[in-house]
């Protein structure tokens, strides 16, 4: 009987000593693939080349005036629909190398344009800037309600849908800051939260505490002041607010991009971290699904591979479009100061060696 029970529990022990051996193996193995992903995904990253800087929009004449050509329409529609004035004397050939810009849409229940921002990329200085360009700004383009937020929902219910919305966007941003955007990405506010929450958030100085509630949207914002580590949900909460419920404080839409500004700024910073870059195809199924861009994979890899190589939060500008002030009852337009916002948009955004003069905007000066 002993030498039987001895048997088995030699067996046994050869048994379990086999599984911890496997697990241990397997677990090995896992930790393995993903050094060997991690490794391969930087040098993949690292070895995209550069994106091609993007063609002006072609030019063309239409009752004598040079226009734009849209980059996602055919010909004879832009000429119909859109006719921009082409900044005099500008061609490619005036382009500076590696420098980029970007039209960043947010968009809010997937009609309004709730968030517009220019944004470039200096790939020579390492460089980022950012301009926010407020909703309520008055823009010389369509008739009647004139503010920039329905740009979006202009273009797209004009039955062109997402290439409908993102052109007339173009358009209207060209008006104000000189030039058409090389690339555009329209983000609706779920891929803000996710990508929030696969970085496990981040960490914001709530001012003070905000409240509010809108059955109608649906929307419950209970933020309090201090340090708060937020995740995407409630960043997004953060960037979203405005209003507030009675006894509690509301903010002004400038706060508010500023609000926005610090959620990118933020986000971004955790980005730059080394660890991120293992984070890159979680962040590729986030943008498939949320994200209309012209941005191709390898355009979107290479700016991913670049983020360690700005200099940190320090190399990165966030800025508001200059106005003088609003129009006032029944429109409360937000009234664009032309001559400074030429002065930020040479310092910043400008992707031209020579400098965009206010002669190539179209800003109204009187309401």
């Amino acid at each position: 009987m002993r030498s039987v029970k001895k048997k088995r529990g030699i067996k046994g022990e050869l048994i379990k000593n086999l599984y911890f051996f496997l697990k241990a193996l397997l677990i090995s193995f896992s930790c393995l693939a993903a050094a060997i992903l991690g490794v391969a995904l930087y040098f993949f990253i690292n070895g995209v080349r550069p994106p091609e800087i993007p063609p002006m929009p072609g030019t063309a004449f239409y009752n004598g005036d040079a226009v734009f050509l849209s980059l996602e329409e055919n010909e004879d529609d832009w000429l119909a629909n859109h006719e921009l004035i082409a900044p005099e004397g500008f061609t490619s050939y005036d382009r500076k190398q590696l420098f980029y810009t970007f039209l960043i849409i947010g968009l809010n229940e997937g009609t309004n344009a709730n968030t517009i921002i220019v944004a470039s990329y200096d790939g020579a200085t390492k460089e980022a800037n950012f301009i926010s360009i407020p909703r309520d700004s008055l823009v010389n383009v369509r008739r009647g309600l004139r503010k920039l937020s329905g740009s979006y929902m202009t273009g797209a219910l004009q039955g062109r849908g997402i290439a409908g919305g993102v052109a007339q966007v173009q358009r209207e941003v060209r008006t104000i800051v000189g030039f058409v955007p090389d690339f555009y990405v329209v983000i609706n506010y779920d891929a803000f939260h996710e990508i929030i929450d696969t970085l496990g958030g981040i960490e914001i100085e709530v001012p003070f505490h905000m409240r509010y509630d809108d059955r109608r949207q649906r929307l419950h914002i209970d933020i309090p002041p201090g340090l708060q580590h937020l995740d995407g949900r409630t960043a997004l909460h953060f960037a979203r607010f405005r209003n507030s419920n009675r006894r509690f404080r509301a903010i002004t839409d400038y706060q508010r991009m500023e609000n926005q500004q610090t959620v990118i700024a933020k986000t971004l910073e955790k980005l730059l971290q080394p660890s991120s870059i293992l984070l890159i195809p979680t962040f590729t199924n986030i943008l498939i699904e949320n994200v209309h861009t012209n941005l191709t994979l390898g355009n979107a890899l290479w700016f991913a591979s670049q983020l360690n190589e700005i200099r940190g939060t320090e190399a990165m500008s966030f800025n508001t479009m200059p106005t003088r002030g609003t129009s006032g009852a029944p429109s409360w337009y937000e009234l664009l100061d032309g001559p400074a916002i030429v002065r930020l948009v040479n310092r910043t955004i400008n992707p031209f060696n020579r400098d965009i003069t206010l002669r190539g905007l179209d800003i109204i000066s009187t309401h």
